[in-house]
């Protein structure tokens, strides 16, 4: 691929997000505020401290904790704080948090005009772009638990094998911090 395709590339990816973004100034939240409500209603129960959300997004801790007060003071988001160490916390959507994340926007619905056919290869590429930049970056890669190399399905739901713990079922569908590839060495 030449340098003037990645620049053409790069200008539809840039474009793209900015017009989400663009959609994600809605009921009094701005797009941060979003990309971390939409972060908390996909993360497992492992993966949602500051730091955590911070990763995910591409962004700084103190930028994430920030956008954690103003949604707590909203009521969008409840804080929990570590039994063995209060300096640890981790949040989870309030029903306000859940609520305000089900308005399709007109980015949603533009996926829907594509097709089923253009929107599974929209999706193969960018995942296949994504993973590509996190790695190029040394990031955390994040992933469905159910595809991870350390996940063990059970009956009653799934296993970690890396946090010998025991998986809700729905669980194996949330995106985890621990993440690791199958095909990871």
């Amino acid at each position: 691929m030449t340098h003037s395709h990645n620049i053409a590339l790069r200008a539809l990816i840039d474009r793209l997000a900015r017009l989400a973004s663009a959609d994600d100034w809605k009921g009094g939240l701005n797009p941060s505020q979003v990309a971390v409500l939409s972060y908390l209603a996909r993360a497992n129960r492992f993966s949602r401290a500051p730091s955590h959300a911070a990763a995910f997004l591409g962004t700084t801790r103190g930028t994430v904790s920030q956008t954690f007060k103003s949604l707590l003071g909203k009521g969008l988001v409840v804080e929990h704080r570590s039994a063995s160490d209060r300096r640890r916390i981790s949040f989870d959507l309030s029903a306000a948090g859940r609520e305000a994340l089900m308005c399709p926007t007109t980015f949603d619905n533009a996926l829907c005009a594509i097709g089923a056919a253009d929107r599974a290869a929209l999706e193969q590429g960018v995942a296949a772009f994504l993973r590509a930049l996190v790695a190029v970056r040394g990031g955390q890669p994040f992933g469905l638990c159910r595809t991870c190399r350390y996940h063990e399905p059970t009956a009653k739901g799934g296993y970690c094998k890396l946090l010998d713990v025991a998986l809700q079922s729905a669980e194996a569908d949330q995106i985890c911090h621990e993440y690791c590839p199958q095909d990871a060495a």
